[in-house]
């Protein structure tokens, strides 16, 4: 058996694979119980898929009953240079690192799926592939596998590339354990800098988060407005955060991706706020074709970005937010007015008599009001 695990890795190194392991087809009770834990407690927000599948995700077996091993693999999207960084350019747009090229679903799966059928061939069993399009606890099983830990973050940190590994799993109904992994304990000690750098403090302790406070699910996943409570500190970002991620000391160990379709696009690294807000759907659909934003949809990229121009203390901009304050989407026209309030209170005062009474959407009506309350509030402060 040792022969045919080495084989494996071998093959898939071949196809480019950054990591692999093997382990029991199983999640923890532990971490079964977590997984409960956070769907009771509602902290997975608006994912209802994550309660919809809540028993197939406490054991691949709910999937599989055959499954017996599980095989992990990683592969490595670091960036060039740290995406803190990036943060401070307020006029460009901030996205995630792993969705600044192509989808990353796509690329790996194809690998892995050749990889599957070199297996089978071998082993004459049956497979199942996953890359995040699946209730599979890709994660958890990481650990076991002895590819990393997972980090007071929620994350799988890894001792050989940091906080930057995609993971993707087959599944076999064949007994394949690979008994000399590295040690998977945790090695994060006392350090807590990827909860205390949280914008939004979405960590309720180590290893508990609140899904419906993290910039990456109000970025994606939310379908409604931006809470007011978070619109500042979200700053530039415009899909996603890293920021637990980037300052992860582990991520000394990084190694920038060679890949090339998971090294950043140049008109993506920092991108112009006032372009990507002026988009229309056609054009939106065309720019992010073959990328993971595109998922999200025009009106929820623009709220984002919208949010992002009212962070950016940049005046030449209230042109275009005057141009959004007409915007066919509701949630475009919240984001504008917040924006509007933010850049400039004497250009919303001078909107708001003559746009509210026009306005149909009680959400953005509110929003003018809200703005309004807050202007005042901080005048006489």
């Amino acid at each position: 058996m040792n022969s045919l695990i080495e084989s494996i890795k071998s093959r898939a190194y071949k196809l480019d694979f950054d990591d692999i392991g093997f382990c029991e087809a199983k999640i923890t009770k532990e971490v079964s119980k977590h997984l409960k834990e956070f769907v009771l407690e509602g902290r997975h927000g608006s994912m209802n898929w994550i309660a919809d599948t809540l028993d197939r995700r406490s054991d691949p077996k709910n999937m599989w009953k055959n499954a017996k091993t599980a095989i992990i693999i990683g592969s490595n999207y670091g960036p060039k240079s740290n995406p803190l960084k990036k943060l401070k350019n307020k006029k460009a747009g901030n996205i995630s690192v792993y969705a600044q090229n192509k989808d990353y679903h796509k690329i790996i799966k194809g690998r892995l799926k050749n990889l599957a059928g070199w297996i089978v061939s071998k082993t004459k069993g049956e497979v199942k592939v996953f890359v995040d399009t699946a209730p599979l606890m890709e994660k958890p099983l990481a650990e076991a596998a002895g590819i990393g830990w997972i980090g007071k973050h929620t994350n799988l940190v890894s001792p050989n590339f940091g906080s930057w590994l995609f993971l993707g799993v087959i599944l076999i109904d064949v007994n394949i354990l690979d008994y000399t992994n590295s040690s998977n304990d945790s090695k994060c000690g006392t350090c807590s800098k990827c909860l205390d750098i949280c914008p939004t403090n979405a960590f309720l302790s180590p290893y508990k988060l609140d899904a419906r406070k993290c910039i990456s699910y109000l970025t994606i996943e939310n379908n409604g407005n931006i809470p007011r409570e978070f619109r500042k500190v979200i700053k530039n970002r415009i899909y996603g955060c890293d920021d637990c991620l980037a300052v992860c000391p582990w991520n000394k160990f990084a190694k920038k991706s060679n890949n090339i379709s998971f090294v950043a696009r140049e008109d993506l690294k920092k991108p112009s706020l006032k372009s990507l807000s002026l988009l229309s759907d056609l054009e939106f659909r065309s720019l992010f074709s073959g990328s993971p934003i595109k998922r999200i949809g025009r009106n929820k990229f623009i709220r984002n970005v919208v949010i992002a121009i009212g962070n950016s203390s940049d005046k030449s901009l209230i042109k275009t937010i005057r141009i959004l304050l007409n915007d066919d989407s509701a949630l475009v026209r919240v984001a504008s007015v917040w924006a509007l309030s933010m850049l400039s209170q004497k250009v919303f005062l001078d909107e708001i008599d003559k746009r509210i009474k026009y306005e149909k959407n009680k959400t953005v009506i509110n929003e003018w009001l809200e703005s309004k309350e807050e202007i005042i509030r901080n005048s006489k402060g």
